[in-house]
């Protein structure tokens, strides 16, 4: 019995001890989930005129991490889809602020050359740089006219010329915005006819978009079939399960099916991510 007894005693000890580095390892989870959700509420969702609770973003990320993958457990009792469930929750807030990032910058990059010729009419017209911008300002659509908008109220309260441009660059990382506001800060410092200058990077930029216009077209093919190629074998495994269910039901209720289902999701993701960085030409 003293035997026994110190096996059970031992086997407690273990299973407690792995409960407890679950535990924190749970823990620390969704410490990093927070940070993560906070920093990016505060920087890049207020960046794009987004203002959301980090608290309260948070607290439903968490929810959805419980409630979706027991729902799916409660229904397949496959735990291949229950844990492609919660790490889809995880991680799902953080790329779609970023996809939602993307589009915003792509509106702002074909909103601009327009927003630049309206600039530049304002200012052979006699209008001063400043009023040319809040004349385009309230022409235009968000997101342009949010960005410029805030730089105009920097300038209001104080902020230097220069510091505005450098906050209006920091919100927005991206190439033709930089060639912008070099332009801006060239011609403030050393003068020149920025009218014409502004004139010749819209058209520029115009270019520059037909250019991408034509190779998205061009490349529009490969990511269909990127799609195509990545959709066909889990529609084919629906078919079969549909046609033969009985010889396909140890893929959804065995250790071994289970477990080539997880090695068909890795090579399938893998796949569409290497499909799309190698269709993904940048100009």
């Amino acid at each position: 019995m003293s035997d026994i007894a110190l096996i059970g005693i031992t086997v407690l000890a273990a299973v407690a001890c792995m409960g407890w580095l679950v535990m924190k390892w749970v823990e620390q989870m969704l410490n990093r989930q927070k940070e993560t959700l906070t920093a990016q509420a505060s920087t890049t969702l207020a960046d794009m005129f987004i203002f959301i609770d980090p608290q309260k973003m948070f607290r439903y990320n968490v929810l959805a991490m419980f409630v979706l993958p027991g729902g799916i457990w409660v229904m397949t009792g496959n735990p291949v889809f229950t844990l492609a469930a919660l790490v889809a929750t995880y991680v799902l807030p953080k790329y779609y602020v970023r996809a939602l990032r993307q589009r915003r910058f792509k509106t702002l990059e074909k909103q601009l050359p327009d927003a630049l010729l309206m600039i530049t009419g304002a200012m052979s017209a006699g209008a001063s740089v400043n009023i040319a911008m809040e004349s385009m300002i309230k022409e235009q659509r968000p997101p342009i006219s949010q960005e410029f908008d805030l730089m105009m109220r920097e300038l209001r309260i104080g902020v230097d010329f220069d510091t505005a441009l450098q906050n209006m660059e920091k919100r927005n990382p991206i190439p033709d915005f930089a060639l912008v506001i070099s332009a801006l800060r060239i011609s403030r410092e050393v003068g020149g006819n920025l009218a014409e200058i502004l004139n010749s990077l819209a058209e520029t930029l115009r270019e520059k978009q037909t250019m991408e216009g034509k190779i998205a077209s061009l490349t529009a093919q490969g990511k269909i079939q990127g799609v195509v190629m990545t959709a066909l074998p889990l529609l084919v495994m629906f078919g079969l399960t549909q046609i033969e269910p009985v010889a396909m039901a140890p893929l959804f209720s065995t250790w071994p099916g289970w477990l080539t289902l997880a090695v068909i999701g890795l090579m399938e993701t893998m796949g569409y991510f290497f499909i799309r960085r190698i269709t993904a030409i940048d100009v």
